[in-house]
């Protein structure tokens, strides 16, 4: 009987498990894009402002995640 009680609660944490697994891999992802960009060197005015673009955008979709 005792079992019974706690199945409930694994049940609720494993969701929470799964999704902050999901937001650590998404902000790795993140994090590792950041990388990339900051790491590239370019001496193309458009591509540079092309890539500080997508850094604004990453580090915006960054500040979202919890």
């Amino acid at each position: 009987m005792a079992e019974k009680q706690a199945e409930p609660e694994h049940i609720i944490a494993k969701p929470n498990a799964a999704a902050e697994a999901a937001r650590k891999r998404q902000r790795q992802e993140l994090e590792l894009q950041r990388e990339r960009i900051l790491d590239e060197r370019t001496s193309s005015p458009v591509r540079r402002a092309a890539l500080e673009a997508a850094l604004t955008e990453i580090e915006a979709r960054l500040a979202l995640i919890p």
